[in-house]
């Protein structure tokens, strides 16, 4: 079975492909299962070989497919090769699933789209790159499936390109995140220079021998390829991009958010762990990243008002945590709390999507309210996913990967004790905003009425998703559970364990103890100021410090703001100045003389047959003469 793994991403290509090509010519049903059907065989080839790998794991724990040699000039080898282990298994299982489900409630939910096809297209080429991303055995083709998701990243947030916000949103992902691809790619040319190949175990293998730890050149190599990662998956400084990417239809935003494209630098970083490893200030770098970015977007969260920038910036936060688990070290845990996310992120999306369409596609969350018993569907779904986002204790899945990590900041030897309390804090800040966010749409005044229900095709995802929100996580329980390690026992041939240095002052249950306190004083926060005090939020936002404080995390931290006057309008200023300088006239003279050119030219085209004929017959001459002479 493991031989058919060059499926999983032609299957989606292919669909790309007949959409690209036939699209416009297909009605919507045509269309629809093409779409559909190309990644739910996908996801299908997926489990197979799951179960595959399961019962018969194959030697050294990995499958290497070579389909073809790519490049072969010098010393450059690269394969189009595809490598499985249980890092990628596990990481193409939920991508191809989780895309499927998103696929199938895109069916319905884009119904009557004159885009329809173009945005299936779209959507097969998005799940064929991430997956590409994904399997590919060398950098070089991972690079392929890595701007293959800018790119559709750039196609999908700008869908509706007849208006001009959602073009300005969709250039702003594509030029943010070229900033980190910048990096990747110099970090590219280094480990090529040094180590002489681009195939990832090879290349691992090769720095292990000839770097040892903290050298520079595995320090600096590192910390390109974490430029790289910062930017795919909107970690600090380059997060701007990811909430004004909700421009783009909600599937969208539900398939760059919780599947494909923000989970890609947690891949690389997971992938290339020996280097990380060789350089133990840029890991630290790794685990400080995202201790800040999840409590930077954490309170940006609680400020937003429009439905989807919330979620949006509750992945900004929930990636922070991947980022802080592979920073300590909790290599096992960051996978876990993705594949986590990818549930229950998905499933807030698509809920989300169901009661903006319910109301008229309105996103402001106060001009809605009391849509509990209108909307139970989108009730129970947020309740389930925003209890999984905050890591409702015991009943969800979110509970048991970000637990993990959060014991890991402190019991690990690259924990910190200020990195688990900047983790806790994050626990309240999202208890806080998902709490917020249910209390102002589903209880209190009802402002808007509904006139639309999810049909089957919303509601079936929204139901298996809501399961695996709450079953998902029960593949690692700690050990005042039970200490089923299942999950990390999996992935032990591809990722290194945690190394536990000490514990002192705490044990595993009191640290989740405290999460549990964090997860109720958010819920209790939330509760006073935007259910039984709605005024109360709005007296403490009236203050001058209140205000400012607000429109602070509104703006995220006024980053926009910045990036303007540092790079936006120093460019703008020097353009004005050097509009008329010498490089113009240059340019100028070349197409001046292009134009006398033509105009003599133009003279010798007069429509006289008699000076053609002599024309001809002096140049026939001349050229027989320069041959005998010359």
């Amino acid at each position: 079975m493991l031989h058919l793994l060059w499926l999983v991403p032609a299957f989606p290509l292919a669909g790309f492909v007949v959409l690209a090509l036939f699209g416009r010519r297909m009605t919507h049903s045509a269309a629809a299962a093409i779409g559909v059907c190309s990644v739910g065989l996908s996801a299908l080839i997926s489990i197979l070989i799951m179960a595959s790998f399961l019962t018969s794991t194959p030697s050294g724990g990995f499958y290497d497919q070579h389909l073809w040699s790519w490049i072969s000039i010098g010393d450059l080898h690269p394969q189009i090769g595809l490598y499985l282990d249980a890092l990628s298994l596990i990481m193409m299982l939920v991508v191809t699933f989780v895309s499927f489900l998103i696929h199938l409630y895109s069916a319905e939910f884009m119904e009557g789209d004159e885009g329809y096809s173009r945005f299936f297209a779209y959507m097969n080429l998005f799940v064929a790159s991430m997956v590409i991303l994904l399997l590919g055995d060398n950098l070089l083709l991972l690079f392929v499936g890595w701007e293959g998701v800018g790119l559709c990243s750039y196609l999908l947030i700008g869908f509706w390109y007849t208006d001009p916000v959602n073009g300005r949103a969709a250039r702003k992902a594509f030029i943010v995140t070229r900033v980190g691809d910048t990096a990747f790619i110099v970090g590219l040319f280094l480990l090529f220079d040094h180590l002489r190949t681009f195939h990832i175990q090879q290349l691992m293998h090769q720095a292990t021998l000839q770097w040892h730890i903290g050298s520079p050149y595995a320090i600096a190599a590192a910390a390109l390829l974490l430029g790289g990662a910062i930017g795919k998956s909107a970690q600090l400084p380059l997060q701007t991009w990811l909430p004004d990417a909700m421009a783009g239809p909600t599937p969208t935003s539900a398939l760059i958010h919780a599947a494909t494209m923000v989970t890609a630098g947690v891949y690389l970083i997971a992938r290339t762990h020996v280097l990380y490893q060789l350089a133990p200030p840029v890991q630290l770098a790794v685990a400080v990243i995202g201790a800040i970015t999840l409590l930077v977007a954490g309170c940006s969260a609680l400020a937003q008002t429009d439905i989807k920038r919330i979620l949006a910036y509750s992945t900004v936060s929930q990636i922070g945590y991947m980022f802080l688990g592979l920073g300590v070290g909790a290599w096992s845990a960051a996978i876990f709390h993705f594949m986590t996310h990818a549930f229950f992120k998905a499933l807030l999306f698509l809920v989300a999507g169901v009661v903006i369409e319910g109301l008229h596609h309105e996103h402001n969350i106060f001009k809605m309210g009391g849509l509990r018993e209108e909307m139970p569907v989108a009730f129970w779904g947020f309740v389930i996913g925003g209890a999984s986002l905050a890591g409702a204790p015991i009943a969800t899945a979110g509970f048991y990967s970000k637990g993990m990590i959060v014991w890991a900041a402190w019991s690990s030897s690259l924990g910190r004790v200020w990195l688990w309390a900047a983790a806790l804090v994050g626990v309240f800040l999202t208890s806080a905003y998902i709490s917020r966010l249910i209390f102002i749409v589903f209880f209190g005044e009802r402002k808007a009425e509904p006139t639309k229900r999810p049909a089957f095709r919303e509601v079936f995802p929204i139901i298996v998703l809501s399961f695996l929100s709450i079953v998902g996580g029960f593949v690692e329980l700690p050990s005042w559970m039970g200490n089923y390690s299942g999950f990390t026992n999996f992935l032990a041939r591809a990722l290194p364990g945690v190394n536990q240095a000490h514990s002192a002052g705490m044990s595993e249950l009191g640290s989740e103890g405290l999460l549990f306190v964090a997860f109720l004083a958010g819920i209790a926060l939330a509760y006073l100021l935007f259910y039984r005090k709605r005024g109360l939020a709005q007296s403490l936002t009236a203050t001058g410090i209140g205000l400012a404080i607000r429109n602070l995390w509104y703006s995220d931290w006024a980053m926009d703001w910045l990036y303007d006057c540092v790079f936006v309008r120093p460019v703008q200023w020097f353009a004005r100045v050097d509009k008329n300088d010498f490089v113009d006239s240059f340019y100028d003279g070349v197409a001046a003389i292009s134009r006398s050119c033509w105009r003599g030219l133009h003279v010798t085209e007069n429509g006289r047959v008699r000076w053609y004929a002599a024309s001809i017959a002096i140049g026939t001459v001349v050229f027989i003469i320069l041959v005998i002479f010359l």
